[in-house]
């Protein structure tokens, strides 16, 4: 039997330490987390009949690795789908006005996000021949460049805002978003190659519409998945547990290692993967290799604070009928966005009661996140005064801030996975996983956990058969 440890119970870490144990139940599995929690950012908070996303508001089903978990776990039937409102009707805080985000090309050249040098930018992208960068290449450049500058200010960059709270002109477009620049290599056309992957998906269906990007959570929220993947570990991860450093010793091909932690002696281990974020990682490792931490620690992140407002649903004008909107982080607003939760899913507050999560800070304007709490709401009231034109106070707040929330994958950053995983030969037995490296979506981290338990294993069946490694 082999010993692994995982530092980090957040959802890669679980995930990793379910998935391996499924592979290899042989292994002794220990998961060891600072926190007087599991979940890191996966995070559900019940109160006053508001039920609040502390981080992800929910997953997609356009990769099948977070489906496949929950059907495991035997979840399947606790999830819910998020409304056909929120997946049809998204908005843009643009021109000081909500305006709905066009679904297609011919909505975005009959609407008036942008203007007609602008759409017509947009709709040339379809025959636009410019070289491509033979080497990285940022979102805001690559937007610039096949689409035009109206297209990068508003659409791109409030795409980057939605999902990484980062600048598209420091963002890596193939590590960020390698499927666009994928259509581009294949079609020679974002647009073409979109439009040749609807027409297949619809041939997939066998009809002529279809919904595809569906939203997934549970009733209770994500925290389920956390809870059923903590109780259903055959050692539950150990929290509260300050890890200090992790070191090795031994013969440099098969390493024992060890890991030190705060008021306790050395844990041994076969494997030692770290599934932490990626500035504790480095950490971890800057007595070990303090090159390899360097680079690790190299990676960024954006600063978030997520403001939940809970209103009587008398109190705010307008259905709602949507996802929520974005405010494009080049105009400077206090807010980053609004998502409408109780829209997205309708029991995340009581029927007479209507539940918002707002979010501030990101790339451009951290130092929001650090404004104390009055200053914060008068803001979130102001810009929802402006944008949403709700008056009242709302009757229930909550506020979560993440000094280091997003991991930014800035332009090299593909080149800088590649250094470390190469540099990792040298280190046999320690692994890296997390959303540092290959992805920030919870589909990511399930994705990663699987794979990553196949290589753990596949290593540790490499070993020589030892004497079982005692637990100290």
């Amino acid at each position: 039997m082999s010993r692994v440890v995982i530092i980090g119970a957040g959802l890669s870490g679980l995930a990793l330490a379910y998935r391996l144990q499924q592979r290899a139940p042989r292994h002794s599995i220990l998961v060891l987390e600072q926190d007087s929690r599991p979940g890191g950012k996966v995070w559900t908070r019940r109160c006053d009949g508001f039920l609040v996303e502390a981080g992800p508001n929910g997953f997609l089903d356009s990769k099948p690795s977070t489906l496949e978990l929950c059907r495991d776990l035997g979840l399947s039937d606790r999830l819910i789908a998020a409304s056909e409102a929120s997946g049809r009707n998204r908005y843009l805080f643009v021109g000081n006005r909500l305006q709905p985000l066009p679904r297609d090309l011919p909505s975005f050249l009959a609407g008036d996000l942008l203007s007609w040098r602008g759409k017509l930018d947009l709709a040339l992208e379809r025959v636009r021949e410019r070289p491509r960068p033979k080497g990285d290449e940022s979102i805001d450049h690559f937007a610039r460049r096949r689409a035009g500058p109206e297209a990068a200010d508003v659409l791109a960059d409030a795409l980057v805002t939605g999902i990484h709270a980062g600048d598209p002109a420091v963002l890596s477009l193939q590590a960020t978003f390698p499927r666009l620049a994928e259509l581009e290599r294949r079609h020679g056309s974002v647009l073409k190659g979109l439009a040749q992957a609807a027409r297949e998906r619809r041939a997939r269906a066998g009809q002529q519409t279809g919904r595809t990007g569906q939203m997934w959570s549970f009733r209770e929220g994500l925290g389920l998945l956390i809870q059923r993947l903590q109780d259903r570990l055959a050692e539950p991860a150990l929290l509260g547990i300050g890890v200090r450093a992790v070191s090795k010793e031994g013969s440099a091909e098969a390493p024992t290692w060890r890991i030190s932690v705060e008021g306790r002696d050395a844990w041994p281990a076969d494997a030692v993967i770290l599934t932490c974020p990626a500035y504790q990682q480095a950490s971890l490792m800057a007595d070990l290799d303090a090159e390899l931490a360097e680079r690790i620690g190299g990676v960024a992140y954006s600063r978030i604070v997520v403001i939940a407002l809970g209103y009587r649903r008398i109190d705010v004008p307008g259905k709602l009928d949507g996802f929520g909107y974005i405010a494009a982080q080049r105009t400077e607003r206090d807010l980053l966005g609004v998502q409408w939760c109780s829209s997205i899913f309708p029991e995340r507050s009581q029927s007479d009661a209507v539940l918002l999560r707002a979010l501030a800070g990101g790339w451009r304007r951290p130092e929001i996140a650090g404004w104390d709490d009055a200053r914060l709401l008068d803001a979130v009231r102001a810009e929802l005064r402006l944008t949403m034109r709700i008056i009242a106070a709302p009757i229930f707040h909550q506020i979560i801030r993440w000094d280091r929330a997003i991991p930014q994958y800035r332009v090299g950053h593909l080149e800088r996975v590649a250094w470390i995983e190469n540099r990792l030969s040298r280190h046999p037995g320690l692994f890296l996983g997390g959303n540092a490296y290959h992805g920030i979506a919870l589909n990511d981290c399930t994705e990663q956990a699987g794979i990553l338990a196949e290589r753990v294993d596949r290593y540790l069946a490499s070993l020589a058969p030892t004497a079982p490694i005692a637990h100290r």
